[in-house]
């Protein structure tokens, strides 16, 4: 996806400096610095979370992984529930 962003000269100067110094482009350097605000801002929203939303998160994406094709009978369940 493009977008287009204004960025001032001083900004932009210190941005083809950088990228010089970390030998990619400025378009990837500013790629990396929204990847890694993104992510940090996840992990902050996540460590804000309580404990209780935290497993509901987990249950999610647990039920998001499992397959729905299987099935479990209800006598295989009691069975697994009164080990």
């Amino acid at each position: 996806m493009r977008k287009l962003i204004d960025i001032d000269e001083t900004t932009l100067t210190k941005l083809k400096v950088i990228s010089i110094f970390e030998k990619t482009s400025v378009k990837g350097l500013i790629e990396n610095a929204v990847q890694t605000y993104v992510k940090n801002k996840q992990t902050s929203q996540f460590n804000n979370l309580s404990d209780e939303e935290k497993e509901d998160i987990g249950m999610l994406i647990l039920m998001q992984e499992a397959d729905r094709t299987e099935f479990v009978s209800r006598e295989e369940i009691m069975k697994i529930l009164q080990s």
